[in-house]
């Protein structure tokens, strides 16, 4: 996504206060536990490491229920990271943060001026992006602590309770998410209750970077989306209603295609948002594959699959040099690519994309597994 305009407003002084409520559930074990730092207001933030025999290794912060840390086993047998991540907090409390490895919301992407109507009711949001609500507003989800409920070895679940008016979305919500991993997987799931009509759009802000995150830029690695159609954007990003054939065109990557010329094309809509950053319409329904990245040099590769409507490709056009990764180098342009399962931008001022509505009574559900594995380019 990109994230100019976001504005002083997420500093650290803004960080939200502990909107936690009720006995936090199941005692968590102290598997692969440990203090990653703490709060401008004394509050702990807490390290989870999951981990299977297969060597998937996966660290998730509680604060912004936030993947700190991916880790898989190469061809030649090592562990290596392959998401983007800081090594201390106050990277992930910074202003200029890129939403790196949070869990976003209430609202994940964009919503058009701010505002919405539901029901005959207009309501008006935090907007952190001109007059864009980007990722729920300045205070979203991935700024705020969230409540472990279990935790052993390979799974982590966590809540959060963002109350009625939180950045302007009515209701009082309860988010849920899930990590476990099993074999050489990692899936994520997302659920949210509300006691009134809103709307609520939640997924990974995770980047990937299969080659070497603290030196090597996404270039050289391939992509595959199981899509016919995108959805093009004006000049704040917003789409325009309409989905667009890929064909012909550089979003068409129905056949893995390498990025580097992708992102750089001479297309309106690449140059309009300094590379890739829109919604693919993904073919099908229920829980199938929606992308697949690779890195031939390493022979690494995952496989996203997810129940959504669609997957947001987002190729880090906003990163400027000013923050570092976690191995100390700067993140630059393309160092990494997220790929966000999620429903549709602005479904909430779109009439004729998916509804992203959640009524009392009824559970939002997301469900996003990263699949990895290694095959050996000759």
């Amino acid at each position: 996504m990109n994230y100019i305009g976001a504005g002083a407003a997420g500093t650290n002084a803004h960080l939200a206060p502990d909107r936690r409520r009720g006995p936090p559930g199941r005692k968590a074990k102290p598997v692969g536990q440990s203090k990653f730092g703490e709060l401008p207001d004394g509050r702990a933030v807490t390290a989870f490491t999951l981990d299977t025999a297969e060597g998937l290794e996966l660290t998730v912060l509680d604060f912004g229920a936030t993947v700190q840390r991916l880790r898989m086993r190469g061809c030649d047998g090592q562990l290596a990271d392959v998401a983007l991540g800081f090594a201390e907090l106050d990277s992930y409390l910074s202003s200029d943060n890129p939403y790196l490895g949070g869990i976003v919301g209430r609202f994940a992407n964009r919503i058009a001026h701010g505002r919405f109507t539901l029901d005959g009711v207009t309501h008006r949001l935090d907007s952190n992006e001109g007059g864009t609500c980007l990722h729920g507003g300045v205070d979203g989800f991935h700024r705020r602590i969230w409540t472990v409920l279990e935790h052993d070895a390979h799974s982590l679940t966590m809540e959060l309770l963002s109350l009625d008016g939180d950045q302007g979305f009515p209701g009082e919500l309860m988010a849920k998410v899930r990590y476990q991993v099993v074999d050489n997987s990692v899936a994520i799931r997302l659920s949210a209750v509300s006691d009134s009509a809103t709307v609520v759009n939640l997924t990974t802000h995770t980047y990937f970077n299969l080659g070497n995150p603290n030196s090597a830029t996404i270039d050289d690695h391939v992509l595959s989306v199981n899509a016919d159609g995108y959805l093009p954007v004006d000049d704040q990003s917003i789409p325009l209603g309409s989905v667009e054939d890929v064909g012909a065109s550089p979003f068409d990557f129905r056949v893995g295609a390498r990025l580097a010329p992708r992102v750089r094309a001479e297309h309106p809509q690449v140059v309009r948002v300094s590379g890739i950053d829109h919604a693919y319409v993904l073919r099908g329904s229920g829980m199938r594959e929606a992308a697949r990245l690779g890195h031939p040099p390493s022979g690494r590769f995952v496989q996203i699959d997810t129940d959504q409507p669609s997957i947001q490709v987002y190729t880090g056009n906003s990163f400027d040099g000013t923050l570092r990764g976690r191995h100390g180098g700067l993140l630059r342009q393309g160092d990494g690519i997220a790929l966000e399962a999620q429903g549709f931008p602005n479904a909430p001022n779109e009439p004729g994309f998916p509804s992203t509505v959640l009524r009392p009574g009824k559970t939002y559900s997301s469900n996003i597994t990263w699949r990895f594995g290694t095959q050996r380019v000759t």
